[in-house]
């Protein structure tokens, strides 16, 4: 039955197309000998489509040969040997991609680093994760202070020049990827991201969103942040032109749509709000694939409306891979349903949390024994409704007991969020000397909008039970978040 599914899906999204047989015969070799980690899914890409541009960026574009070529050399030049940790500390581009690529044919393990955290934490990072190397864009070499053996932009150019061509071979082990924690609240670890074991997993998710071979796919969210890195490894194996810019920017994004005629967008979902704040959009989109963080209260169907139904959601964490994937009929029926689980997900929900079994669970977090999960728990709590689709109510260590009551921030958050003056808000809990805990509410407006503290409370009243209605009601210009978008609980004013 895999098989079939497979086989039917490759067929659906372009994999199966007829081409020179030579070409065929070195794809499949390619895949034989280097597996389909990110080496042998750029060498099946090169040996099929050398021509095809691989990646545009904000400096230059380079074709899947070139693409090889370059990460070959430099995997040759790196100061590295297998098994070793190399951090990136990269903004999206094609040179993170030939680096990322480059320490994987090695057989090392590149650690995805988030650019926005500080020096302090980079320090920490550096020594927890034991780096050999560290990669970086050269913005960031203030923040590095003492960490050993960086390599910036120009070393890298430099190393790839002066090696020769070669294309290496295999490493006993294949590299593991390992992807920080968002560190929300505390210091992010490390997990180990497992190497797909054929094509079965890309197919559980090209089934249910809509990408195909050839296609342009702009990969808007971090190359760092599990989805990025995700959409990167789906658009190798498809054989796409990647498009990165190093900086979201709303107005850029969409005149990089139409220039590239980009017909793929993959991005988290704060990326969407900032392309509503425009007056338009841009109609040439076939799927738009966003994962990261819930979708706020109406936006699913704010950003269809605009765009087309092309939004599909992807619920899933950095320790679970996916987990649903809700497409744009389960968004029109149902918008704050995180869908349904691909092919081979099956999901349980005990005690009210979430729990996942797929063929891409993490191997475990650095520093802990490296060993095979038949399910993992995403910490967060859900349910699901009478057709199948699972509805995520928030964090399970989010929930707070006020007055004796089971609170869900999540709850009251979206039903703010869909106020047409809110343009974001975010609930949490915090301490009360007499009800052990309440809600705080943190409000950004629209621009031209306006809403009082007392209106707020009063649709809240309308709509939940009374212990569900914030006590504080505090306007910010702005909700910190990470630079994947994630709200910053900890850094929200507590002044009151």
């Amino acid at each position: 039955m895999d098989a079939l599914f497979i086989a039917a899906t490759m067929a659906r999204r372009g994999l199966l197309t007829p081409a020179r047989p030579d070409r065929v015969v070195r794809q499949f070799a390619s895949l034989g000998r280097w597996g389909f980690g990110l080496a042998g899914e750029l060498r099946q890409a090169a040996a099929r489509s050398p021509q095809r541009v691989a990646v545009v960026d904000d400096e230059r574009q380079v074709t899947y040969a070139e693409l090889l070529d370059r990460s070959a050399r430099l995997a040759a030049a790196l100061p590295v040997t297998a098994g070793q940790r190399v951090g990136l500390l990269c903004r999206n581009s094609a040179r993170m991609l030939e680096a990322l690529i480059g320490v994987s044919t090695l057989g090392a393990d590149p650690v995805l680093i988030n650019t926005g955290l500080s020096a302090h934490q980079l320090a920490e990072i550096a020594k927890a994760q034991d780096l050999t190397a560290l990669i970086h864009d050269d913005e960031f070499t203030d923040r590095l202070g003492d960490v050993p053996n960086r390599i910036g932009e120009k070393q890298i150019d430099e190393l790839i020049a002066a090696t020769p061509r070669g294309l290496g071979t295999p490493p006993e082990r294949p590299g593991r990827t390992i992807v920080l924690t968002s560190g929300t609240t505390g210091m992010p670890k490390g997990a180990r991201r497992p190497t797909p074991g054929g094509f079965s997993p890309l197919c559980s998710v090209i089934d249910r969103i809509p990408l195909h071979a050839g296609d342009r796919i702009m990969i808007a969210a971090p190359l760092f942040h599990t989805w990025g890195y995700a959409g990167m490894q789906i658009a190798l194996a498809l054989r796409a032109t990647i498009v990165l810019r190093r900086r979201f920017d709303p107005a850029e994004v969409l005149t990089t749509l139409a220039a590239q005629q980009v017909t793929a967008l993959v991005a988290v979902p704060v990326m969407l709000q900032n392309l509503m704040d425009l007056p338009t959009g841009h109609a040439g989109l076939k799927a738009v694939a966003v994962s990261g963080s819930a979708l706020p209260g109406g936006l699913a169907t704010r950003f269809m409306d605009r765009y087309g139904d092309v939004l599909y959601n992807l619920y899933g964490s950095t320790e679970a891979s996916w987990v649903s994937i809700a497409t744009p009929a389960d968004l029109r029926e149902a918008p704050t349903t995180a869908g349904r689980p691909p092919h081979g997900t099956r999901i349980r929900i005990v005690d009210g949390q979430i729990h996942v079994s797929n063929g891409m669970l993490f191997e475990g977090y650095t520093g802990q024994e490296a060993g095979s999960r038949t399910e993992v728990g995403t910490g967060d709590l859900g349910h699901l409704d009478d057709k199948g689709r699972l509805y995520v109510d928030g964090r399970a260590d989010d929930m707070i007991v006020s007055g004796g009551e089971n609170v869900f921030p999540a709850e009251v958050e979206d039903l703010l969020a869909a106020l047409p003056q809110i343009r974001e808000v975010a609930v949490i809990g915090v301490p009360d000397d007499d009800w052990g805990q309440r809600l705080a509410a943190y409000v950004v407006l629209r621009p031209g909008e306006t809403l009082g503290a007392d209106e707020i409370r009063e649709h809240v009243r309308a709509h939940r039970a009374r212990f569900s209605v914030p006590r504080e009601v505090v306007f910010l210009d702005g909700l910190p978040r990470n630079a994947t978008g994630k709200v910053l609980n900890r850094e929200l004013p507590r002044n009151f």
